[in-house]
């Protein structure tokens, strides 16, 4: 016999299994014996009211085998002597596209300009200690792309893009708990994450692909219309069926790449803004309404948007990539600049909350740098990056105020502790901000505070600068089939390209592509 039922339960039944199994046994009446198998597939809390609830879809089997929880398999086709198609990048979207190019019996050459996940932790290592920011390998560019060392969220509303369910259950094949399949919003957490992308490409070794790392494309081989494979630094080429560009948010050099050989790209809506960091209790106080949030509640989040007014025109406030019990790190892509994300690990156990609170970038913000036609979003990054590098004194230490010093405008004689390693220098945040996103900022936290009661306080501090929300950059694509509309075999694929906005989302748009490359290109062989 097999039962599916919804469960309105207390945190300390749904995140305690035998707890929860005693409940469930209780309320069907069943004895406890091992021929009931009690098991939980959808779990979502409600903290909307004081008496915190937590629903639970459930699924009880009794003597009866319970259906396997993941249908995913790693059963790949050996590909080694398969036509090959071309990836640049080895983030989410470039790894994902790479299974799916094997399933669909094409050999993937993954392309990384950083180095493995092993080999990349003492790049980091020196961002943190040293303030050395190697320009090819950091927080990133690197195995695993940005997402290996972010929050590690998976939840995503872009289910439209693909299988959402797919891409959970290739991470549980990979390594990944399932308990990502229960959660409403699954997260991995980033200590998880490196073996977990290391799987993931032994996967393709193992089938027969191939994964470059420390090598950086220069150059593109065109031929009548045509993107035929990539150059390399050392001048060697790589052809195949085609090209998934899927090189993620940061890499500049790409995009200049593109501008330079007049392939057609286009500008974007971005935000920039900064990561504002709590004491984790105070964001569970506000959100499960009570001092401690006990043993079996979960680090809280928030999400919180406003619409604020400077000169006359409105623009969106709103808090970007929520990091709760998370750190805040250094994820500068060259030396000059100050750029800093937030990541948690699995446990998300960190005694602090980060979160981007970040306002919309458009035209009126790019003004001063329309020279530069649609790079004119990169070089405002860019120029907000270094002068916050300046004022902090040329190293990765980061510029920080408290926060109710910041809405009041005084420089903060103090600043709190930090999960930020290369530490924080106090200043006024209006040196670092252009003014308009500096008083968008000032009167979004003040709505926030009246939103979230306790969020407005000098416990929480600003630290500069949270500037790549996304790819500045759009390559445009025909919206069926993926390609380039001006040049043929390229695919641009994932953040970078701007067509995703996190792991599951970029993985989802990597196998979109593969199949739209496969479907198109490998008809003819």
């Amino acid at each position: 016999m097999n039962t599916q039922l919804r469960y309105t339960v207390s945190p300390e039944i749904a995140f305690d299994e035998a707890h929860f199994r005693r409940f469930v046994l209780q309320q069907r009446g069943l004895a406890d014996s091992p021929e009931v198998v009690i098991r939980q597939n959808r779990r979502s809390i409600d903290a909307r009211s004081k008496q915190i609830k937590v629903y639970v879809d459930t699924e009880i089997f009794v003597n009866e085998n319970p259906t396997p929880r993941i249908a995913y398999r790693k059963d790949y086709p050996n590909v080694s002597h398969a036509p090959q198609a071309v990836i640049v990048g080895a983030g989410p979207a470039g790894m994902f596209a790479a299974l799916r190019l094997i399933e669909l019996g094409i050999k993937p050459i993954v392309i990384e300009r950083g180095a493995d996940v092993r080999t990349r932790r003492r790049d980091l290592a020196a961002i943190n200690k040293d303030h050395v920011v190697n320009p090819e390998s950091n927080y990133c560019f690197g195995e695993g792309g940005a997402g290996t060392y972010s929050d590690g969220k998976l939840y995503t509303r872009s289910t439209k893009r693909g299988d959402f369910r797919r891409i959970l259950e290739i991470f549980v094949a990979h390594g990944a708990t399932e308990e990502i399949l229960i959660d409403a919003h699954p997260h991995i957490g980033t200590n998880k994450l490196p073996n977990i992308v290391t799987a993931i490409r032994e996967s393709i070794l193992a089938a027969g692909g191939q994964v470059l790392f420390d090598t950086k494309v220069t150059d593109f081989v065109l031929k009548n219309g045509e993107m035929k494979g990539v150059v390399l630094q050392d001048g060697t080429i790589i052809e195949g069926l085609g090209v998934i560009l899927a090189t993620g948010h940061s890499a500049r050099d790409i995009f200049h790449l593109l501008h330079q050989k007049q392939i057609l790209i286009e500008a974007k809506p971005f935000a920039l803004g900064v990561r504002i960091e709590h004491p984790q209790q105070i964001i569970d106080k506000v959100q499960y309404h009570c001092e401690n949030r006990g043993d079996y509640l979960p680090a809280s989040s928030y999400s919180l948007v406003s619409q604020i007014k400077y000169k006359g025109r409105e623009k969106g406030v709103f808090s970007f990539c929520m990091c709760p019990g998370g750190f805040i790190v250094p994820a500068a892509t060259a030396q000059g600049e100050i750029v800093v994300n937030g990541m948690s690990p699995s446990r998300r156990n960190s005694k602090f909350a980060n979160s981007g609170i970040v306002v919309s970038i458009d035209d009126e913000d790019l003004a001063p740098f329309q020279q530069y036609g649609v790079l004119a979003g990169l070089y405002f990054q860019q120029s907000v990056e270094q002068n916050a590098c300046v004022l902090a004194g040329n190293t990765q230490t980061a510029p920080a105020q408290r926060m109710i010093d910041f809405v009041q405008r005084k420089v903060s004689p103090t600043l709190n502790e930090t999960s930020y390693q290369p530490g924080l220098l106090s200043m006024s945040m209006d040196e670092v901000l252009p003014p308009q996103i500096a008083y968008r900022l000032r009167e979004g936290f003040k709505d926030f505070g009246k939103k979230m009661k306790g969020y407005l306080t000098n416990e929480a501090q600003l630290i500069g600068i949270e500037s790549r929300t996304s790819s500045p950059v759009r390559i445009p694509r025909e919206r069926e089939t993926c390609e380039h509309p001006q040049l043929k075999r390229l695919f641009p694929c994932g953040e970078g390209a701007g067509y995703a906005g996190g792991i599951a989302s970029a993985a989802m748009d990597g196998e979109r592509c593969a199949e739209q490359l496969v479907g198109i290109y490998g008809k003819s062989l």
